[in-house]
């Protein structure tokens, strides 16, 4: 495993975080919790110390059972994320976005699953539109300062709104978001514009979610459908990831692959690691198998010619993974 410190935080991160999502019930895709502690084991097993789940992942299972496995080691070893903004409770209008009184009970509710005193970065899952960033700001500030959060982070949303709130907490002295976790890989690359640009700029740590285009940079195009995930993935159907020149970047993934006698996936992933504003790219797996895969994705060296290569027909898509 590789290491790295995570934004500005001074806090050393491993550079593959563990996604949560596929923990819990409630898809065809996702694993009991026999089965997804299999997964965590062997990530700690292989040197993954950073975990990001959140609330709405299988309604609160994925963080029961991320904190059941980890409560068996050190929990001072292991660097713990969570998010708060989905709706937990479609009968309580206050257990959805951003609010401080949607903050105080989501993330006690969250330790409280996690069987955690502190979660060690917590993010604002998507940016809301009916909150003043102001009340955002200090409530997570609230949080920092009574010890139940280590820092705080944030996700998807637009550069000018993300701008607006660095500057909010430099204004008026709150606790600063320190982390983005945002829409990016091979065939997304829109974030290149604005948004990464501006986290490089403020020293904000970058940890991309849907990095394999949630599988369509596992596997040839015409295929991406052929495993119950894809097949069952309406979330998937509604991005860009075929459009613009998505087709043919997942061809030449393909054949750097074959050429380096890797998977498309790990091509995919060193891509990602080869990228200096990124930190962490967060993995999400249902396979002990593809986790050993993306670590030793760590180990494969991309020369500047197959980085260009791979970039080059890419086009300008619509923005997606705001919403």
């Amino acid at each position: 495993m590789e290491y790295t410190t995570l934004g500005d935080t001074g806090m050393t991160v491993s550079r593959i975080c563990l996604g949560c999502m596929s923990f819990g019930t409630g898809r065809e895709w996702t694993l009991d919790e026999a089965e997804s502690r299999e997964i965590i084991e062997r990530a700690i097993d292989l040197g993954v110390n950073f975990f990001d789940t959140a609330n709405v992942y299988s309604n609160g299972e994925s963080e029961r059972i991320l904190g059941n496995v980890l409560a068996d080691y050190d929990r001072d070893e292991q660097v713990v994320a969570t998010k708060v903004f989905g709706d937990m409770n479609p009968d309580d209008p206050n257990a959805s976005g951003v609010s401080r009184k949607a903050i105080e009970q989501e993330l006690d509710a969250s330790l409280e699953r996690l069987g955690m005193e502190a979660v060690d970065l917590y993010q604002t899952h998507r940016w809301d539109y009916d909150t003043p960033i102001e009340q955002t700001l200090a409530a997570l500030d609230d949080a920092v300062r009574r010890g139940k959060v280590r820092y705080i982070g944030t996700s998807s949303q637009w550069a000018r709104q993300f701008a607006e709130a660095l500057h909010t907490s430099d204004l008026l002295g709150y606790e600063r978001f320190v982390t983005m976790q945002n829409h990016y890989n091979l065939v997304y690359r829109e974030e290149e514009r604005e948004m990464l640009p501006l986290c490089e700029r403020e020293g904000i740590g970058v940890m991309p979610w849907s990095p394999l285009a949630r599988g369509y940079l596992t596997r040839p195009d015409e295929d991406v459908e052929a495993t119950k995930r894809g097949d069952t993935d309406d979330y998937r159907r509604e991005q860009s990831y075929q459009e613009g020149g998505g087709a043919e970047v997942n061809e030449r993934v393909q054949e750097l692959a074959a050429e380096k006698d890797v998977e498309m996936a790990q091509i995919s992933l060193a891509w990602l690691f080869h990228k200096e504003w990124v930190d962490a790219p967060i993995v999400g797996t249902t396979s002990v198998k593809h986790l050993e895969d993306a670590v030793e994705a760590l180990d494969i060296d991309l020369s500047d010619a197959d980085i260009d290569y791979l970039e080059e027909p890419y086009q300008p898509v619509r923005v997606s993974g705001h919403e």
